[in-house]
């Protein structure tokens, strides 16, 4: 009798487990690049099983030069995606209602990475400079930076010349630029590893220029935000994530290992994940996940000002809502 009983209870047991996992709500997260620390806290959460407790089931898809998340999301391959909010306003314009739900970063690592020997001290310094600049929607804060500063950027006199730049520093070791795009997580100290000391390098972070805008956003369809269980599956997500960050700032060579355990191309290194781990640390720090309103506004105000070609016509209306951050903090 016993052992019936036993072997009952193990098979409610056995039928309980896969109720809770068959309970398990599925997300599929785009990322805006290739696996790297940028995206520590979302394999972080994973691996530690911060989504697991959160019941969920996270499947996390890694970007690349060809995948742009606004399309991935479009098509149905993703709940929520990375991006950065020019790529993601300029987007909505142009059809994709993308709304932005979360906001782990809460400052920009882009920064312009000058070799001193060019003589650049200053920002005015770079009239008559050719420039690395990144493209892809990356483009539009240096323009708005150039356009504050009245310096033009079609090679005219008194103008710079704009080089498109790879995503590589090659430019700057060739010498075939003054100055060149760079993050301070990643490209920054590729130039150093390259063999170029930082006492010969000049750096302007846009963030101190007063035209950074937000990086590393988190984003859904509008139409989803009006289904309630959607808000609260994110709700658990953004929670689950942002103890996923924490916890990278807290075990910073451990949460690089994580992300080295996941990725599949063996392209990273343990020395620039541990690193840019590191530097991406100091730009999540301080952030609760819900998006200020002031960066908000300054990235807009930026967006607009972009000259000739500025990436947005209009300021936009609902492409940011913190009903999920506000679930998210309420939630225990």
């Amino acid at each position: 009798m016993k052992k019936h009983m036993m072997l009952a209870g193990l098979a409610l047991g056995a039928l309980a487990a896969a109720t809770a996992a068959q309970a398990a709500d599925k997300v599929t997260i785009q990322l805006k690049w290739v696996t790297q620390a940028q995206f520590g806290g979302y394999y972080v959460a994973k691996d530690k099983g911060f989504y697991k407790d959160a019941g969920l089931d996270v499947t996390i898809k890694p970007g690349g030069p060809d995948v742009a998340p606004p399309q991935v999301i479009a098509g149905g391959g993703a709940d929520v995606i990375v991006d950065w909010m020019p790529s993601a306003l300029a987007s909505r314009e142009k059809g994709v209602p993308l709304v932005n739900i979360a906001q782990p970063f809460k400052r920009s690592g882009m920064m312009l990475t000058c070799r001193a020997e060019t003589g650049v001290k200053a920002p005015e310094d770079l009239k008559g400079r050719t420039l690395g600049v990144w493209f892809y929607g990356n483009e539009y804060p240096f323009l708005s930076w150039m356009a504050k500063l009245k310096i033009p950027t079609d090679g005219s006199a008194g103008g710079v010349k704009v080089l498109k730049q790879g995503f590589n520093v090659d430019p700057l070791l060739q010498k075939q630029a003054d100055c060149i795009s760079t993050m301070t997580y990643n490209e920054y100290w590729q130039v150093i590893d390259a063999g170029i000391k930082p006492e010969n390098l000049v750096v302007f972070k846009y963030e101190d220029q007063g035209v950074a805008t937000t990086e590393d956003g988190l984003y859904v369809l509008e139409e989803k935000l009006k289904d309630p269980a959607f808000v609260d599956k994110m709700a658990r997500f953004v929670k689950a994530s942002m103890k996923g960050w924490e916890w990278a700032r807290q075990n910073p060579k451990d949460a690089a290992k994580i992300v080295l355990d996941n990725d599949a191309s063996g392209a990273q290194t343990e020395k620039h994940q541990t690193r840019m781990m590191e530097e991406i640390n100091k730009l999540t720090a301080g952030s609760d996940g819900s998006l200020d309103e002031a960066d908000y506004k300054r990235t807009v105000a930026t967006l607009l000002s972009g000259g000739s070609d500025p990436v947005i016509s209009k300021e936009p209306t609902g492409a940011f809502s913190h009903a999920v951050t506000d679930k998210a903090k309420a939630l225990k």
